[in-house]
Parts: structure tokens; sequence; C-alpha cells
């Protein structure tokens, strides 16, 4: 039997992104299981996710640390206690620093609601509104020291309609989300993904 890929899920909120990576690990989609799934807040629906799917659900306070360097190297220690090998970003709502970085080089991935380099940041559906793009979109990336600025893994397209409001733009886009995440994850685990400079080639 082939080793599946440990996975930690790092979140903030409603976990939906989460869901779909235990339902891919589920249905044999990703080689792979989540081994933890850690919130900076203790209120976040992701947790009870994880506690549904017998997945260690952990919430590590951000208020009870210095600094971010601090609070990243607290994360480290128990997702290597998990044993952790590839960290995935799933509406974590923290900038992350290089003692994360450093501890899983290239081996963190986000997911943004945006076709990058195109409306980092916070709320890119409502940027790609009031630019007038015709297209909106989402990318999994591996993520670097910048703000949604690593590598890109994969894209996908999601048409912008004249009637169009930031949560009906949202919704359709989450739909892609859910389908894209699983499937770089899929790529990472049967190590189909090389990372040269900016570009990740598909093997």
């Amino acid at each position: 039997m082939d080793k599946l890929l440990n996975i930690g899920v790092l979140v903030s909120g409603s976990g939906t992104n989460l869901q779909s990576i235990i339902d891919a690990c589920a249905n044999g989609t990703v080689k792979g299981r989540v081994a933890c799934v850690i919130s900076n807040k203790a209120d976040a629906y992701a947790l009870k996710r994880a506690e549904a799917a017998g997945i260690p659900a952990i919430h590590i306070d951000h208020t009870q640390f210095e600094g971010r360097r601090s609070y990243d190297a607290a994360v480290v220690e128990v997702l290597r206690r998990h044993g952790v090998e590839l960290v995935a970003l799933a509406g974590f709502m923290r900038i992350i620093t290089q003692v994360l970085l450093d501890a899983f080089p290239m081996a963190v991935m986000n997911i943004h609601p945006a076709l990058l380099p195109a409306f980092p940041g916070l709320h890119a559906q409502r940027q790609t509104l009031e630019y007038g793009a015709k297209l909106g979109g989402c990318t999994v990336h591996f993520v670097d020291a910048g703000t949604d600025t690593g590598p890109i893994i994969l894209q996908a397209a999601v048409p912008v309609q004249d009637d169009d409001t930031e949560d009906t733009l949202a919704a359709r886009i989450l739909k892609e989300e859910h389908r894209l995440y699983p499937e770089a994850i899929r790529l990472f685990s049967e190590g189909k993904l090389k990372v040269e400079g900016r570009r990740v080639y598909v093997r």
C-alpha cells in the first residue's frame, strides 16, 4: 500500500475548503490523510468539521503570543508532532512568517479567490468587480514571504456576470476552489509538481 501524505490544515473560519480536502482523502482522490487541523480562533466551525471526521482539532490562540514568529513556532511544533508533510492554508486569516516557511520549504499551499497576480490580499471578489474584470476565479499557489505572491500551481477561471454581487461571485468561485484545492494536493501527494523559480511544472 502506498504511503499516505500527512496534511496539516490551518483554518480560521467555516472550513468548506477543509471539508473538500477531508472528502478527497476519504474517497481516495488524494493519497493522503488530514493529520491535524489548527485554528487561531476557538469558535471556527472548521474545528467542528475536523472533530466530526475524527481528526485532531487544535486551537492555538494567537493573542497568547508576543508576535507572529513565536506563534508560528508553536504551530510548527504541533504540525511536526503530527508528522505533517504538507501544510494547507484554508481560510487562515493570519500572515505567516519565515518560521513556518523554513520548517516546510515548498510544502505550504494556499488558495486565493482570484486569478493571481491580479487582486491579491483581502476582498479579492470585491476587487474583481470594482475593477470591471470579465473573469474572476481562484488560484492554488505555494506560499512564500509575500502576500499571495508564491509560485502558482493551478488556476480556474470563473466568468463575471453583469448582475454579480460580491456574494454571488464568491459562491461560484468557491465551487471551483472545492475542486481545485484537492487536485493540487493530489498532484503534490503523487510527486507530480516540480518548482523551478516562479514556474510550477506538472509532470
